[in-house]
């Protein structure tokens, strides 16, 4: 059994554990606040311009816009977004684990698989597999547009250029505070969206929409904006989904913490009883030796 004062030292760095991981698990909730704020603030203008590019690419055939060229798929490449701190439970892992089995599954298909990683911690894990073309550190704590114009602007070059012929974006996605699940979504080419409520059978008001410039010129235009809407939708997806994930990991830390200081105060009275009862038998033994 230990001695008094070692358990005595462990119930004390317990204890500052807590309180540390405690105050994290506060920190992050006031995170969480702002970056749910935004990220719901954002949606909207997506949907918006999901619509208006729903219309317009089912104008289109695809054949004079290079961003909507299909072509035999010979080499892959994903967008890996992720955070650039850790401490957010599997929140990180499991956004590396979808990437990986998609790249396994690609390779069993003949194709070659490239990474591009947004985020420290999933350039980390995947820089082992020697497949990272480009990575983006340290821009996830204060990321703004101009970061997921760069992004986009520098996958859609590498696409028009030939060196791959199909992009897919995987990221965190937040569902509610307590869930968030790794996601994967077509990037490039750009697919005509379908608008999945033009199957439903209540009556919907319809019209045409009459654009200037011409639809192609519009769509040559909005294109590239599209997939920088994609690129900052993923980004405020994962800064949201990281912090509801570091506030459920230092709770649950916090109450661990709790649960060993409990286990260790028993421990400690075990020690404290022991040491009393071999001091009372010390006691009793010298008595009878004095008799």
């Amino acid at each position: 059994m230990p001695s008094l004062k070692e358990v005595k030292t462990k119930i004390a760095g317990v204890k500052k554990t807590a309180q540390i991981t405690k105050a994290m698990n506060m920190v992050a909730s006031a995170k969480l606040r702002g970056a749910q704020e935004k990220m719901e603030a954002f949606r909207p203008y997506t949907s918006k311009f999901n619509e208006a590019m729903s219309n317009l690419s089912g104008r289109n055939s695809g054949g004079s816009f290079p961003l909507m060229e299909q072509r035999s798929v010979k080499s892959v490449e994903i967008i890996v977004i992720t955070s650039d701190r850790g401490l957010c439970g599997s929140f990180n892992a499991n956004i590396v684990k979808l990437a990986e089995q998609k790249m396994r599954a690609y390779e069993a298909e003949g194709k070659t698989v490239s990474f591009v990683c947004v985020g420290k911690k999933g350039f980390r894990t995947l820089r082992k597999t020697g497949k990272v073309r480009k990575s983006y550190g340290d821009i996830m704590g204060s990321f703004q547009m101009f970061n997921a114009r760069e992004i986009a602007g520098e996958v859609a070059r590498s696409f028009v250029d030939g060196e791959s012929d199909k992009v897919e974006l995987v990221y965190g996605a937040f569902l509610s505070v307590a869930r968030q699940v790794p996601a994967a979504t077509d990037f490039l080419p750009v697919q005509p969206i379908v608008d999945e409520t033009a199957a439903e059978t209540a009556p919907r008001i319809s019209g045409e929409y009459i654009y200037e410039p011409s639809a192609e010129e519009i769509m040559d235009v909005l294109q590239p904006l599209y997939l920088n809407v994609m690129v900052y939708h993923a980004m405020l997806e994962v800064g949201a989904s990281e912090h509801a994930a570091r506030m459920t990991a230092m709770d649950n830390a916090t109450n661990a913490c709790k649960d060993i200081v409990s286990n260790l105060t028993i421990l400690y009275n075990k020690a404290r009883q022991a040491a009393i009862t071999a001091e009372l038998m010390d006691i009793v033994g010298g008595a009878e030796a004095l008799k």
